[in-house]
Parts: structure tokens; sequence; C-alpha cells
């Protein structure tokens, strides 16, 4: 699965794909703008036969805050960093800090975001993940 997630976003953002690695930052490491990742998200959907909603990192971090104990004016809570922070583990938890808008979220998506989300919809409802796998990085699982 990773390995063509990795071609997936080779070929949309035409860089090498020796350059796309599970920890590449998108935005920071391949210049991926907003537009880009509509592009992605489509490829992955088509060739993984799922659905990836806009905003879906938000929505997961939310969990159960409200609006306001997520962020302010746009700018995440403690509460709301704190949520980040389990909703992508692929993240540095280093980068997920104060001072860090909602817009900016997109900044922090790795390949391995998308292959955990991939993996979550792919993964039979109601069934955990092993706990071994919980607690390893993204890129191991594979």
């Amino acid at each position: 699965m990773l390995e063509k997630i990795k071609e997936i976003i080779a070929d949309a953002l035409y860089v090498d794909a020796a350059d796309v690695q599970a920890e590449t930052n998108l935005m920071r490491d391949l210049n991926a703008e907003s537009i880009d990742f509509l592009d992605i998200v489509f490829r992955i959907e088509k060739e993984f036969g799922v659905k990836i909603p806009k905003g879906e990192i938000e929505r997961r971090a939310r969990g159960s805050l409200s609006d306001e104990q997520f962020a302010v004016n746009g700018l995440l809570t403690d509460a709301g960093l704190a949520q980040l922070r389990l909703a992508m583990p692929e993240v540095d938890a280093d980068e997920i800090k104060s001072g860090l808008y909602l817009r900016d979220i997109a900044s922090l998506f790795r390949v391995a975001t998308f292959e955990r989300m991939v993996r979550e919809q792919l993964q039979p409802a109601g069934i955990a993940a092993p706990i071994a796998n919980v607690m390893q990085p993204v890129a191991a699982l594979n």
C-alpha cells in the first residue's frame, strides 16, 4: 500500500519516486500546494476504492471537543493540539505546537498520513489494529 501511495504522490507532484518516503512532508519537502492535495486524494480514492472527506484529519482531531475547545479564532488550543497529536501520530509531536492554525494542518501531512487514512478505511469495521501495530510508526506496518 505504501509503495502505491508513494507512486501516486510522485506522479501527481511530478517528482522522482526516490524523493517520496513515508516521512516526507508534502508541502515542505515536495512543494505540494492545496490544489495538489485534491489531485492526490482523487487518485488515492480511485486506486483504493475509499473516500477521504475534506477536513477528515480536523474532524478526527476535534473528536468530542467543541469548536471553542478545539480552536479560538482559527488558532488551535492546547486541547486541540493534544487531540491533533493523537490524530496524526506519524507527525513529530514537536511540530504540533502552540501557534498552529487550523489552516496549517495540511502543512503537517506526510506520505504516511495518506497511508494511515487509507489503511483505517480498509480495515474492517469494529476490528481494532493489533496492539503491536498501534505502537509502530505507520511506515513500519508495510
